[in-house]
């Protein structure tokens, strides 16, 4: 095959490489499909049987539906958006903070206790979120956080894959580098946001999006550790609006509404920062 006067040879390996990752793309791909496909259906096509995967007549009721029960709430949806919004931006926020400094001071710090803390650390991405449930609960409520803003954050500000994934990043920083910020006289400071942060851009966005995902998802600072309606989040509010929607047949497609409505800002998240992501998967750094 020639392609503007070279010659380009096509190794069949390669096209059947190719063919099988398209598929297995496309197969992957399918629940992502499937949510749009059943948000957008009607109920005549919701309890068809067999079921279908797609939809044949596309229509909006369910989004119709699903507004006119939020209107009817006794605190205005608005408000659930409001505090998801605030809490996220919070929790994100805060992860990338303490990751990031944690990661650092582990890496390129030697000091008594290291060994130790970054062994706990490993320890602690064994433990599954609900086996920690009762300390979290505990501490929040001695700390006087109850029923505030700061536990919809602070539950999510130790997070143990956060620190292990930067620290594995940091470690391929140049001990060289850091030296010569030092020697110029940059503070500590100044070596974590502008020598090692731009280095580390890939694993910091893949950090900042499973943060967002397991903040903007999360039901379980709603449920345990806030008590007023007008400080829990969009999550919570649409999880017992849809699970007292599927006892019904009418709340069916309302419920598969709230359920694309929770999942397009993971999907648009991930759109905006896939390329860091793959970046961080290859552990991409300094080559």
């Amino acid at each position: 095959m020639r392609v503007a006067g070279r010659s380009i040879r096509i190794d069949t390996t390669q096209v059947i490489i190719g063919l099988l990752l398209t598929l297995l793309a496309a197969f992957m791909a399918l629940p992502i499909v499937f949510i749009f496909m059943q948000a957008f259906k009607p109920l005549s096509e919701l309890f068809l049987y067999p079921p279908r995967f797609y939809v044949m007549n596309p229509t909006l009721q369910n989004f119709s539906r699903l507004l006119t029960t939020l209107d009817v709430a006794v605190v205005p949806a608005v408000r659930y958006v409001f505090n998801s919004v605030i809490a996220t931006a919070a929790a994100v926020t805060a992860v990338l903070f303490v990751s990031t400094t944690v990661a650092y001071a582990l890496s390129k710090h030697d000091f008594p206790g290291r060994k130790l803390i970054l062994d706990m650390t490993i320890v602690a991405l064994m433990f599954a979120p609900q086996a920690v449930l009762i300390p979290r609960f505990l501490l929040i409520q001695r700390l006087h956080l109850y029923n505030t803003y700061f536990a919809h954050v602070l539950p999510f500000v130790a997070a143990p894959v956060s620190v292990f994934l930067l620290k594995q990043f940091i470690d391929q920083v140049p001990d060289e580098m850091i030296l010569a910020a030092r020697v110029d006289g940059a503070s500590e400071w100044q070596i974590i946001f502008r020598v090692v942060a731009p280095i580390c851009r890939p694993a910091l966005a893949t950090v900042g999006l499973l943060a967002f995902q397991g903040v903007w998802n999360s039901m379980e600072t709603s449920t345990y550790y806030i008590r007023s309606e007008a400080m829990k989040t969009l999550p919570f509010f649409l999880g017992t609006l849809t699970s007292a929607m599927t006892n019904n047949v009418a709340g069916q497609g309302a419920a598969a509404a709230a359920g694309l409505l929770m999942f397009l800002p993971n999907l648009l998240m991930f759109l905006v920062l896939q390329s860091k992501v793959v970046q961080t998967m290859a552990h991409s750094g300094l080559k």
